[in-house]
């Protein structure tokens, strides 16, 4: 028989190892503590569905030819892998993790067979660990240092409702539409949608809104000291609002459908008798035409721009940045049928 001592001994060494257990399970569930100033995705990408996100060299996207299914590459466009059969959409990226909305499986796992109903989902960068944060039908989202802010159906319209990332502590932030994509800083940039479509900025410690500007704007992206935006008082014509100047600068007269910035240009698909996929620098020069017809969903890496036809949304075509020139995807296509 064991004495009391030895008993005693080996009832400590069980709490122990027990509580060991508990702690790394609490930690495998919470994730790493993102970096202060952690951003998920830019705005232009998340307001044109965010099917691309560039994090540490690496591109995350949706494989249109895959089903939407989950892949990764070199921004170099090399090295084009499947990491998981799941369809997704709104692609985040920020410390040791991915999230993203997902719509249903395209793979046969038996893990993405068991997460085919729609949920906010997060996983690891190789695509593995996938387990679902909210079951909220996501419209879009950002990631802001350690917490998913998620526009969502609710109330008349719609809601804006902030999570951890490990998807606990629900906060309702406003029962409205706020648009999270636009994100610097700890801070959201979003335009008014009650009573005015002024520029608000949201402190995310506090979840406080101010104005700081009483503009009529819509999808504010922000790129260095400036809010890129559409004029919705003057036919959604894009322009700029320089932040610590108070000056605004219209860019095109053009009316524009969706747009996106970064990397010194600019891309916007122009509406009209003859609508075209109009290529330019950051402060509006030398406009060019890249394609002629109606284009959407325009996604931008450091080193290419990707769009789709518009009502086509099972390829993709890309062309480098500033490049006057496009092309399909042709990549993207073979890896999924490498897949199949």
């Amino acid at each position: 028989m064991l004495s009391k001592i030895q008993t005693f001994i080996v009832v400590m060494c069980l709490a122990v190892i027990l509580i060991v257990g508990v702690f790394i399970f609490y930690l495998s569930r919470q994730g790493a503590s993102n970096p202060e100033g952690t951003v998920g995705n830019t705005a232009g990408n998340l307001n044109n569905r965010g099917l691309f996100c560039e994090y540490d060299g690496t591109v995350f996207f949706s494989n249109a030819y895959d089903g939407g299914s989950l892949y990764a590459m070199d921004s170099t466009e090399e090295n084009i892998r499947r990491l998981n059969g799941l369809n997704v959409r709104s692609i985040l990226a920020g410390g040791d993790s991915l999230y993203f909305f997902q719509r249903g499986a395209s793979g046969s796992t038996a893990l993405e067979s068991a997460l085919s109903v729609h949920s906010f989902s997060r996983c690891s960068p190789n695509g593995s660990n996938i387990r679902s944060l909210s079951r909220n039908y996501v419209i879009t989202a950002q990631l802001v240092d350690n917490y998913l802010y998620l526009l969502v159906p609710g109330g008349e319209l719609m809601k804006l409702i902030k999570i951890e990332t490990d998807g606990s502590g629900e906060i309702l932030v406003a029962d409205y539409e706020i648009n999270p994509a636009c994100a610097s800083d700890g801070f959201l940039y979003y335009n008014g949608t009650q009573t005015d479509h002024y520029l608000y900025r949201m402190d995310t410690d506090t979840d406080m809104p101010q104005v700081i500007w009483e503009g009529n704007l819509w999808y504010p992206c922000i790129e260095g000291d400036y809010i890129y935006f559409l004029d919705v008082g003057s036919n959604y014509r894009l322009c700029r609002y320089n932040l610590s100047q108070g000056l605004t600068e219209v860019l095109t007269q053009d009316r524009v459908d969706c747009f996106n910035v970064g990397h010194g240009y600019i891309y916007y698909q122009k509406n009209g008798d003859a609508p075209q996929l109009i290529c330019m620098r950051e402060d509006g020069t030398d406009a060019f035409v890249l394609a002629e017809g109606n284009y959407t969903n325009i996604n931008m890496t450091s080193q290419y721009v990707y769009f789709q036809e518009y009502g086509n949304d099972a390829s993709y075509y890309h062309s480098r940045l500033g490049y006057g020139i496009y092309e399909e995807f042709s990549e993207a296509r073979e890896a999924a049928l490498n897949e199949k």
